[in-house]
């Protein structure tokens, strides 16, 4: 009996060493996870709880933290119109980017995934190339677009419409949120158009080639073939928009700054104007932290809603 225990653990090793390779892997499973778990608690929950514990105060962001106010800054928050405005215009710009933004880009993948011919391939990085340009850059090269006296948009005015008195789209409360809204069409359609053909060209052309021969249209082979297998391009783009439309706010700032009246302000231009711009970091920090808030609920909601369609 004992030659074969002894001879199964000869072949199989001790227990001792089967127990000291599993706690070396789980040293170096924790050794390994160590640099992401100080990485993320640095720059990601320490700022926010941070960010948590300002929101109760009322500081100018200089010297120790004092004057504690408790939920005042949440109330001043909510009884503020101008917010309520802001997280109007965030509305609209998801609203926009949904219903017009996002249906072009597919319409325009569809065209240009067809084929990696020279012409093909050079519309793709046109409709690309403003997406490569950082916010701030967009915003300035827009602004001189706009630009009442030299911009390109009143030149093209005085030579076709010198009766039209054109003093510049964001300048006027009428027309400078939707000014600002066709440069972020311009500026991210093209990234989300990407997203929709890197889907299209996984799809087998089999698939097309048997609905058409059993007799399907091209309007039926593309609402049971293609949009099936674009579903998860579809729904990734659907969250990146949503997500990017609620903080959007290098392109806002930098063409005006919100625009005149805060007719185009937004959450985070809302945040940065009446919390950092004005030296009221406990009130900013309680407006970051309902951003917070907004971004995570929806991150919940759609999580669930995906994951009720799996199932």
């Amino acid at each position: 009996m004992d030659g074969k225990v002894s001879a199964i653990v000869g072949n199989n090793g001790s227990p001792g060493k089967k127990v000291q390779a599993k706690s070396h892997d789980k040293a170096l499973f924790y050794a390994l996870l160590l640099p992401a778990f100080l990485l993320v608690t640095l720059f990601i929950i320490w700022p926010v709880v941070n960010t948590v514990f300002y929101s109760f105060y009322d500081w100018n962001g200089f010297g120790p933290l004092k004057n504690f106010v408790g939920l005042k800054n949440l109330r001043t928050l909510f009884r503020d119109p101008l917010f309520w405005n802001a997280l109007r215009n965030n509305g609209i710009v998801i609203l926009f980017s949904v219903c017009v933004q996002l249906p072009i880009a597919f319409l325009l993948a569809l065209l240009v995934s067809k084929s990696s011919s020279r012409p093909t391939i050079f519309f793709r990085t046109v409709f690309f190339l403003p997406y490569i340009l950082s916010e701030i850059i967009t915003g300035v090269i827009w602004r001189f677009i706009y630009h009442p006296q030299f911009g390109l948009l009143q030149q093209i005015f005085a030579k076709f419409a010198p009766d039209y008195s054109y003093t510049g789209f964001l300048a006027d409360p009428k027309t400078v949120f939707v000014s600002i809204l066709f440069v972020i069409f311009w500026k991210y359609f093209g990234f989300h158009m990407i997203l929709y053909v890197a889907g299209l060209q996984g799809i087998p052309p089999e698939y097309h080639e048997a609905a058409l021969i059993d007799g399907a249209n091209p309007v039926q082979a593309f609402i049971y073939v293609t949009l099936p297998f674009m579903k998860n391009a579809i729904q990734m783009s659907l969250f990146f928009c949503i997500i990017g439309s609620l903080q959007v706010f290098d392109v806002i700032w930098s063409m005006g700054q919100g625009g005149p009246v805060h007719a185009a302000e937004t959450a985070v231009v809302y945040l940065y104007k009446f919390g950092i711009k004005s030296s009221k970091m406990g009130f900013g920090s309680m407006v970051a932290i309902v951003i917070f808030v907004i971004c995570l609920l929806f991150n919940v909601l759609y999580q669930r809603v995906i994951n009720r369609e799996e199932k």
